[in-house]
C-alpha cells in the first residue's frame, strides 16, 4: 500500500513542495504538492530526481579508502581515526593553513552541513577556506555588508507586487530563482504581466526568461556596471530620484550623483552595445512605475566588475525609494533569523581582513576566492596547501581552470571528501564519507528562507530512515568535530581514558540535533514565542506537513540595517576607489567592439544544477544540451554549421564540443553550459560518464578575477573557436 510524503525538494533555491509516494522502500511517484502555500503544486523536471538520487546504484553507502590505486570499503570508525589522524599530521608538520577547506553549493540547501558541518569546517584554524561563494554570488554579500551592514542582508524582489522587474544576467524561468526563492517564477511573470507589468531582461542570450519578457536587450559580457552607471545618470539628470523615507536614513546621494554625471548613455553605448535612448526610456520607465525592482544575477556577478555591478544594482533601487518597498527590493521576515545564527556557526563578516598568499585575493566572510586554491597547492613555502576537506563540491568542474587544479590534486600529502559519490573530483581523495540521501534525513531551508519571495516556513522529516551502518551528513561532522576538538577523544590515543572520553565528546556532540537547533531558532525568531500562543514552533510545523503561510514581505528599515548608525552606506568608499578599473575597461571594450574577436559565458539548463543532477537518467536523456552556442553571423565567418564538432580554446585550455548556430546569441559571444565533464576516468557515475559533455571551466582563467570582490571571472573570457574536421 502507498503512503504519501510530504515535504520541500532540496535540488534548486525554489523550496517547491512535493509529494513523494512510496510503496515499501521504492518511491513510485513524485508529484507537486497542491496543498503547499508557497509552490501550490508547481515542480520542474528536477523534483523526480529525488527518487533517483535515493535509488542510484553508484550512491555511496560506505566509506572508502584508497588503497593504491583502488578502493576497498571500510568501517566508519576506521574512516575517522584515519581522516582525523592524518588531519592532525599535516597541521602538526606544516601549520593550520597547510589544511585547506571546500564547501560546495549543496551545503546551503542542507539543514545538517549548514549546522553541524560549520562547526567542523570553519573552526579548523585554517586561512585557506574556499567555498561556490566564490563563483556565485559573493559581489551581493559584499554589497550588503557594505552598504546595510550584513553579508546576509541581501534584499529580494516582491515579484508578486511588483509592476516593473529589471533582470540583469539571471534567468529565474530556469534557475527557479536565485538570491530569489520564488517558486514556478513562470507563473508569477505571467501573473505581473497579466496586471499590467512589465519585465525587461538584459543579457548577452535571449534567454528562457526573456522570451517571455516584454522586452530583451542585449548586452557585451562584463558591461553591466557601465550601463548600471548610466541608467543612474538619467535618473538623476532628469530629476527622477526620489528616494522616499530612504533619504532619511541614506548617506552619500549627492555623492552617486557627482560620480553617475561622468557617465552618460553617449560615453558606454560604444562599450555596452545597449543605445542611450534604450537606457534613457528604460531609466523613465522604471522611475515612473508605481512598483518596481531591478534584480541582478549569476551572470552580472561572475565577471571582471561584478563587484560595482552588484552595488551600483542595490544603488538603482535605493534612489528611486524601492528598497524596503512593497513591490521593490524587499528583506524577508524569516521564521529563523539567520544573521544571529549565522555569526555563532562561523560566517562573520569580514572584507580583506586578510589576502591569500600567493596572489593577495582579499578574504571575505572568513574565505578566500577558489580561483587561488589552485595556486595555493602549487607554490612552495609557508603556508602552501597540502590536505584538503571537500564538502559537497566539485572543484574539478565548479573552479576555474578547473584543468589545472584536477593535475594538483594527486600530489595533496591527504584529502578526504565528503560526498555521496566518487566524481570528478572525489576520486583523488585517500578517504570518502558518504551522507545519507535527501529522502532520508529531515529538512528545513534555513537559508532559502532567508530570501524568499513571500515569508513561508516548513519542515519535512525524513522518507526514509537510514540504514544502521549510514550516517547523516551532520552526524559525521559532529563525530569530526568530537574526535579533532576534545583531547583524547580518539579512542586509540590513549587506551580505556581515550575511549571514555571519545564516548563522551560524541554523546555531547551527536546528542545535539538539527531539530534541536532549530527549535530553538523558531521560538527564538520574529515569528516565535513573541507571537504567544500562536507563536511558530517545531511542534507547529510537524501539524503541518504542507507548510506554514507567514505572508507577504514587509519593510524592515532602518531596524533591520546592520550598520553601526543604522544608515545605508549608499557609496562605500571600495567602489569609489574601483571606478578608475571600470575606465580601463570601458575603452578596452569599446576597442574591441566591431572586431571579430569571441568572448564567452555560462548558461543553465531546468534539468540541470550545476554538476549534481546529470546521474539521472530522466533529467540527462534527449539532445545533447552541453553545445556551444554561436550567433549565425560569427558561425558563418568560421564555415561552422549546426552539429559539427568545434574546438573552444583560451588561454587555459581547450575542448571540443557540438556547435549550435542561433541568433539566440548575440554577435561575437558564445554560451557553453557549466557543470559538465564527466567524462574523466576514474569515476563511478554511469549515467554522467555515458554523457559527459565538456567542462566550461577547462577553458576559464583562473587569474581572471573582479579584484574588488575576488569572485571568478567566470563570463568575458576571451576565447576562440574553429571547426573540428
Amino acid at each position: 500500500m502507498a503512503t504519501t510524503h510530504y515535504r520541500s525538494c532540496t535540488l534548486c533555491e525554489a523550496t517547491c513542495g512535493v509529494a513523494i509516494e512510496v510503496e515499501g522502500d521504492r518511491v513510485v511517484a513524485v508529484r507537486g504538492d497542491d496543498d503547499d502555500p508557497f509552490s501550490r503544486g508547481y515542480i520542474c523536471p528536477k523534483a523526480t530526481a529525488l527518487a533517483d538520487l535515493h535509488h542510484d546504484p553508484d550512491r555511496l553507502r560506505r566509506p572508502l579508502v584508497r588503497e593504491g590505486a583502488s578502493w576497498r570499503e571500510a568501517a566508519w570508525d576506521e574512516a575517522f581515526e584515519l581522516v582525523v589522524r592524518r588531519l592532525r599530521e599535516v597541521r602538526a608538520a606544516h601549520g593550520p593553513n597547510a589544511l585547506a577547506v571546500y564547501q560546495g553549493n549543496p551545503t546551503v540547501h542542507n539543514l545538517g552541513l549548514l549546522m553541524h558541518g560549520q562547526v567542523f569546517l570553519r573552526k579548523l584554524g585554517t586561512r585557506n577556506a574556499y567555498s561556490a561563494t566564490s563563483v556565485d554570488q559573493l559581489p551581493h554579500m559584499l554589497a550588503a555588508l557594505m552598504m546595510f551592514g550584513d553579508q546576509l542582508l541581501m534584499p529580494v524582489p516582491d515579484l508578486d507586487r511588483t509592476d516593473h522587474l529589471i533582470i540583469l544576467g539571471g534567468n529565474p524561468l530556469v534557475s527557479n530563482g536565485s538570491i530569489m526563492t520564488a517558486p514556478d517564477v513562470k507563473g508569477r511573470l505571467k501573473a505581473l504581466r497579466a496586471r499590467g507589468g512589465t519585465v525587461t531582461v538584459i543579457d548577452p542570450r535571449r534567454t528562457e526568461t526573456a522570451v517571455v519578457a516584454d522586452r530583451h536587450l542585449f548586452i557585451r559580457p562584463g558591461t553591466d556596471a557601465a550601463f548600471l552607471l548610466s541608467l543612474l545618470h538619467v535618473l538623476f539628470a532628469e530629476g527622477l530620484v526620489r528616494p522616499g523615507r530612504l533619504a532619511s536614513f541614506t548617506d552619500g546621494l549627492d555623492e552617486l550623483a557627482a560620480i553617475v554625471a561622468a557617465y552618460p548613455p553617449e560615453r558606454t553605448a560604444p562599450a555596452t552595445a545597449i543605445a542611450p535612448d534604450d537606457v534613457r526610456a528604460l531609466a523613465r520607465a522604471f522611475a515612473a512605475a508605481p512598483r518596481a525592482a531591478c534584480y541582478g544575477r549569476l551572470g552580472m556577478c561572475t565577471q571582471e566588475l561584478g563587484g560595482l555591478s552588484a552595488w551600483l544594482c542595490y544603488a538603482v533601487n535605493v534612489v528611486t525609494g524601492r528598497l524596503d518597498a512593497p513591490g521593490g527590493i524587499m528583506f524577508t521576515t524569516p521564521a529563523v533569523d539567520l544573521l544571529p545564527l549565522a555569526r555563532r556557526l562561523g560566517f562573520d563578516g569580514g572584507h580583506a581582513r586578510w589576502t591569500s598568499r600567493v596572489r593577495e585575493l582579499p578574504e571575505f566572510g572568513g574565505e578566500l576566492p577558489l580561483a587561488a586554491l589552485a595556486e595555493e597547492i602549487a607554490t612552495p613555502g609557508p603556508g602552501q596547501v597540502r590536505a584538503l576537506v571537500t564538502s559537497a563540491g566539485n572543484p574539478v568542474l565548479s573552479a576555474p581552470g578547473g584543468g589545472r587544479l584536477e593535475a594538483l590534486l594527486p600530489g595533496l600529502d591527504f584529502m578526504v571528501s565528503v560526498d555521496p559519490y566518487l566524481n570528478e573530483t572525489t576520486r583523488f581523495a585517500h578517504v570518502i564519507l558518504p551522507p545519507t540521501s535527501p529522502l532520508e534525513h529531515a529538512h528545513y531551508d534555513l537559508a532559502f528562507a532567508g530570501f524568499s519571495v513571500r515569508n513561508v516556513a516548513k519542515y519535512s522529516p525524513p522518507v526514509f530512515e537510514r540504514g544502521p551502518d549510514q550516517r547523516h551528513d551532520w552526524e559525521i561532522y559532529a563525530e569530526l568535530a568530537a574526535r579533532w576538538f576534545v583531547p583524547g577523544s580518539a579512542p586509540g590515543l590513549l587506551g580505556p581514558l581515550g575511549a571514555l572520553v571519545a564516548r563522551a565528546a560524541r554523546a555531547t556532540t551527536l546528542g545535539v540535533t538539527p531539530e534541536m537547533v532549530l527549535e530553538l531558532g523558531l521560538r527564538a525568531g520574529p515569528h516565535g514565542l513573541r507571537k504567544g500562543k500562536d507563536g511558530l514552533s517545531l511542534a507547529r510545523l510537524r501539524a503541518n506537513p504542507h507548510g506554514v503561510d507567514l505572508g507577504p514581505l514587509e519593510p524592515r528599515l532602518p531596524g533591520r540595517l546592520g550598520t553601526r548608525d543604522r544608515r545605508i552606506a549608499l557609496v562605500p568608499a571600495i567602489y569609489r576607489a574601483d571606478l578608475p578599473r571600470l575606465d580601463a575597461h570601458l575603452a578596452a571594450a569599446a576597442a574591441r567592439a566591431g572586431g571579430d574577436g569571441l568572448v564567452l559565458i555560462g548558461r543553465r539548463h531546468l534539468r540541470s544544477n550545476n554538476s549534481w543532477l546529470h546521474n539521472s537518467e530522466r533529467l540527462v536523456k534527449g539532445k545533447p544540451r552541453c553545445t556551444l552556442l554561436l550567433h549565425p553571423r560569427d558561425a558563418a565567418a568560421r564555415g561552422i554549421a549546426s552539429g559539427d564538432a568545434v574546438r573552444l580554446a583560451s588561454r587555459a585550455g581547450e575542448v571540443v564540443v557540438p556547435a549550435e548556430v542561433s541568433d539566440e546569441i548575440m554577435a561575437g559571444v558564445v554560451s557553453l553550459p557549466h557543470g559538465w565533464g564527466h567524462g574523466r576516468p576514474g569515476t563511478r557515475t554511469q549515467v554522467a560518464s555515458a554523457h559527459a559533455g565538456a567542462s566550461v571551466n577547462d577553458v576559464t582563467l583562473p587569474e581572471l578575477v573582479d579584484l574588488l570582490s575576488g569572485t571568478a571571472a567566470l563570463s568575458g573570457v576571451e576565447v576562440t573557436v574553429e571547426r573540428v574536421s
